[in-house]
C-alpha cells in the first residue's frame, strides 16, 4: 500500500510541476504552446506542397511538434527544422520525432523520416533564417511583429512564410486560405 501511496504522489506532483512550467513558460513567452487541428495541419501541407522540389522549412516555435510531424509526413523532400525554447513541449516533439521515425516504414507511404524533422531548443527571434525556403508560424501579434523585420532581411528571395492565425503587420499576403475547422482558421501565405 505505502508503494502505491509514494507512486502517486510522485506522479501528482509531476503533474503539478509541469503544469507550473508551462504556466512559466507562457508567461514569459506570452503565449502557450497551442497545437494545431488536423485540418489546418493539412492545409499547411498543401500549402507547403505548393512549393517544388526540396525545400528546408523551419518552424518557428514548434511547440508539440505535430504540426512540423504532419509537414514531413505529408510533403515529400521537405526538411523541417522546428525552434522551441519551452523545454516540456520541446522534449515532446523530441520523443514524438523520435518515435516516428522507429516506425518501418511500409515503401508506399510517405518518405520516412530519419534525417527530415529535428526538433532544437533555440529563440526564434535570434535564430538565422537565412537557409530557409519556407518558415511557418503559429505565434501572436507581437511576435509576427517582431519577425516581419527579421524575414525582410534574413530570408533569400523566393522565400515563403505561412502564418497560421496571425497575419505579418504590413505586409499583403500572397494568398490566404479559409481552414475546414470550426474556427474557419486563417492561414496566410507570404512570398518574400
Amino acid at each position: 500500500m505505502l508503494i502505491l501511496q509514494t507512486i502517486t504522489w510522485v506522479l501528482a506532483l509531476a503533474v503539478l510541476l509541469s503544469v507550473v512550467w508551462i504556466v512559466v513558460d507562457t508567461w514569459r513567452n506570452g503565449i502557450s504552446p497551442m497545437p494545431t487541428s488536423k485540418a489546418v495541419r493539412l492545409a499547411v501541407a498543401g500549402e507547403v506542397n505548393r512549393i517544388p522540389g526540396y525545400s528546408t522549412v523551419v518552424e518557428a516555435g514548434s511547440g508539440w511538434g505535430t504540426l512540423g510531424l504532419d509537414i514531413v509526413r505529408h510533403c515529400p523532400g521537405k526538411r523541417l527544422i522546428g525552434i522551441e525554447n519551452s523545454s516540456l513541449p520541446l522534449w515532446c516533439s523530441q520523443l514524438l520525432a523520435l518515435i516516428f521515425a522507429r516506425l518501418p516504414h511500409s515503401g508506399n507511404g510517405p518518405e520516412p523520416l530519419p534525417g527530415r524533422l529535428r526538433f532544437i531548443r533555440g529563440d526564434i527571434y535570434r535564430s538565422s533564417y537565412a537557409d530557409a525556403d519556407m518558415v511557418l508560424c503559429y505565434l501572436f501579434p507581437g511576435a509576427m511583429e517582431r519577425l516581419a523585420d527579421k524575414f525582410n532581411q534574413e530570408l533569400p528571395p523566393g522565400a515563403v512564410v505561412i502564418s497560421i492565425f496571425f497575419a505579418l503587420p504590413d505586409r499583403q499576403p500572397a494568398r490566404t486560405v479559409t481552414c475546414r475547422d470550426p474556427l474557419r482558421t486563417k492561414v496566410y501565405v507570404y512570398t518574400f
